[in-house]
Formats: structure tokens, sequence, C-alpha cells
């Protein structure tokens, strides 16, 4: 399980991650369980900003633990400020945690309950540091904003990405993805809730600003069911594996404060 070789299986998912990576039982990591009579309500939280007008995708790609969705990040126009960060952040990927069929597949967790999916757009910290490596090694390097996907109507917007997905079907499949701005995929209240954490996948390096959004976005049955079509094996191997559950549990809050925007 060194390097590339940890999932989401019995073998090598979650609660093996600690033998390699042994922050993984680190005091600040995530995601947790948010318990919304729990978090204090700050006044001095102002809104979260996001610039995202001159946001470029480059290309969609499947890294064999999710599908994410690339930018050029030499732009410094394109970034989310406000809330709790102190400087803006640039917008680098997004990517997405979902469960089986008819499972709950988010990775932060509401008062103890599950949304079907979740929906990850990570920016660093380009005032502070200089490449994103950087940034994601160190304490305020990243802000991640999470938005739930909950089941419903179909989301006419992000048909764009899953009309995409067969094109990266295979892991290690890469596919030019233009013109995409993720702003479709917010909900229209940007209330949220916020907390320091950590990557949710190896490294899981404790460099997260999390920024929670409160409300979901809809989005279909059918919808979802074109992630769990992607596979976690490459084109030339024999297995077939679907890509599913690939999610990690809550973690201990370990005495951090969960800060709520209202």
């Amino acid at each position: 399980m060194t390097g590339d070789h940890w999932g989401y299986g019995i073998e090598d998912g979650p609660s093996v991650w600690h033998k390699t990576y042994p922050i993984a039982q680190g005091n600040r990591q995530s995601p947790i369980d948010i318990v919304p009579h729990q978090a204090s309500c700050d006044p001095s939280l102002g809104p979260i900003v996001l610039n995202y007008d001159h946001c470029t995708s480059m290309n969609i790609a499947n890294n064999g633990h999710s599908v994410i969705v690339e930018f050029d990040d030499t732009d410094d126009r394109v970034v989310i400020q406000g809330g709790p960060l102190d400087n803006p952040y640039k917008l680098k990927q997004f990517h997405f945690h979902w469960g089986g069929k008819g499972c709950h597949g988010s990775e932060h967790t509401v008062a103890g309950n599950s949304y079907a999916s979740e929906l990850h757009l990570v920016h660093w910290n380009a005032v502070k540091y200089g490449t994103f490596e950087e940034a994601a090694t160190a304490p305020d390097g990243l802000a991640v904003l999470g938005i739930f996907l909950e089941t419903g109507d179909d989301h006419r917007w992000l048909n764009m990405i899953t009309d995409a997905l067969y094109m990266v079907k295979f892991k290690g499949s890469v596919t030019d993805f233009e013109g995409f701005n993720p702003m479709c995929l917010l909900p229209s209240s940007l209330d949220y809730w916020t907390y320091l954490g950590s990557l949710t996948t190896p490294p899981l390096y404790e460099s997260v600003v999390w920024i929670i959004l409160r409300e979901p976005i809809m989005v279909s049955e059918k919808q979802l069911s074109k992630f769990r079509m992607l596979l976690l094996t490459e084109e030339e191997e024999d297995q077939r594996i679907h890509m599913e559950n690939n999610f990690r549990p809550p973690q201990p809050l370990n005495g951090r404060k969960v800060r709520s925007s209202i």
C-alpha cells in the first residue's frame, strides 16, 4: 500500500491507511460529523466569495480513486476568499465521493446523517506558497469547499460532467474538458460550517481549511449511477472493478471547534 497503492476495500481501505500514513491517526483529520447545534455561530465570519468568472477547466481524469476536473491555476483571478480565509486561495481541481447503488457516499455527515455524494472544490494558498505541492503540506495551505449532493431531480449542469464520464471510464484515462465553470454546481445559499482538518485521502496532510456548505444540491439517481460506471482498473486489466463507496468515514473531532456562518 505504498505510494498510490491505497483504496477503499477491506485490505487497502481507510481502516488500514494509518499503517502507511501514520498521520491518519492525527488530531486534525477529516472528514468529521458536523453537529449543527454544537457549532458555534461566529459573527466575525463573513460570507465566502467565489471569483470563478475567468476559470479555465483543462481536463477530466480518472485517477483510480475518483473523477477529477483540473483547472489552469496560473490565473490569480480564479479564487475563493472571505469567510475564514486570511487571503485568496486559487482553484486547482474538483472531484467527487459517492456510494454504491442505493447507498449514501458523502464523507462529511450532518448530525450523523450522510448524503448521496459530496463534491470537493480544492483551492491552494498561492499568496504564501509557491506551488500546490508545497501548499498541500502547510497548515494553512489548502481551502476545500464541500458541497453535499442529495438525490432528487436531475441537475441540468451536472450532465456536462456525467456525459463526459464514458471518456474516462478506465483508471489512468484523461481527456480534454474545457470551458466548464463550477459556479453552476453551487446551491443558492452559501451559508457554511468551517473547521480545520485534513485531506480525506492519502497522504492525509493536515493542511485544509474546510468550508462545508449547509445547503445541498439535488441530483438524480440516474446521474449518480454514471459515476458508478467508472472503473478502478486500467483498460488492459482483465478485471473490471467499479468505482463506488470511495469515501472515508468521519474521524474524531479531538476538541476542534466547528464554526457556523449563521
